[in-house]
């Protein structure tokens, strides 16, 4: 049986952006299901039993009657499916700072996250970042340039080919892009690659068809 993943608005929804690359690097069939967050029937809609395993939170990956939830299950639940090198670095000291890389994007930067939400139609132009979310900027592009100059010089990914970590930190690309931060060179050429890769490519295209505003993402203007 297709695996089928619920997704929320590619535009907006970050955790969704990663369960998505994840599946499509398996390069298994799948089916996938937009689901509008936050509209007027959200809250009724979280509760059917698709979302019932993940509380109400996408993306949910079904793979038959198996539902996997949050990005690293998602990851690991197909790398057991298709071989964990489609997903993480073969050299054992490589993919022991990928794992590690991971995780902490899987759990930290709350600074950067919660202020410079995902949104991928507009670019703001620059504004000073908080000492906050400047830290988390320079402890991202710190471990980008370890793992780059370590164990990346054969692609142009963190690890050299395209793999888990960088579907991990996908939506913070997307962060730099909207909110101009600045980035030093190495950061911003894998930004770049990153933005050229066929799945962000395909993932862009399927936002850009949205017609979904949710307000609460939005920033405002002058």
């Amino acid at each position: 049986m297709a695996l089928k993943i619920y997704i929320g608005n590619k535009v907006y929804s970050s955790w969704s952006l990663r369960g998505w690359l994840a599946v499509r690097q398996s390069g298994l069939p799948f089916e996938e299901e937009v689901v509008p967050l936050y509209d007027a029937a959200w809250e009724k809609r979280r509760m059917a039993p698709e979302f019932a395993a993940s509380n109400g939170k996408v993306p949910v990956l079904w793979d038959g009657g198996n539902p996997v939830w949050e990005s690293l299950a998602i990851i690991d639940h197909l790398a057991d499916k298709v071989g964990r090198d489609r997903y993480w670095p073969a050299d054992e000291a490589a993919r022991a700072l990928a794992r590690s890389m991971a995780s902490e994007m899987h759990a930290g930067y709350v600074a950067l996250r919660s202020q410079h939400g995902m949104n991928l139609r507009p670019v703001y132009p620059p504004e000073p970042l908080t000492p906050e979310v400047a830290a988390d900027v320079a402890r991202i592009t710190s471990l980008w340039d370890q793992a780059k100059r370590r164990f990346g010089q054969g692609g142009d990914y963190l690890f050299g080919r395209f793999g888990a970590v960088d579907i991990m930190f996908a939506p913070v690309i997307t962060r730099f892009r909207t909110y101009s931060i600045p980035l030093p060179a190495l950061a911003a050429d894998y930004c770049a690659a990153m933005w050229a890769h066929p799945f962000m490519v395909e993932w862009g295209e399927g936002a850009a068809r949205e017609d979904w505003v949710i307000p609460m993402f939005e920033r405002a203007t002058d």
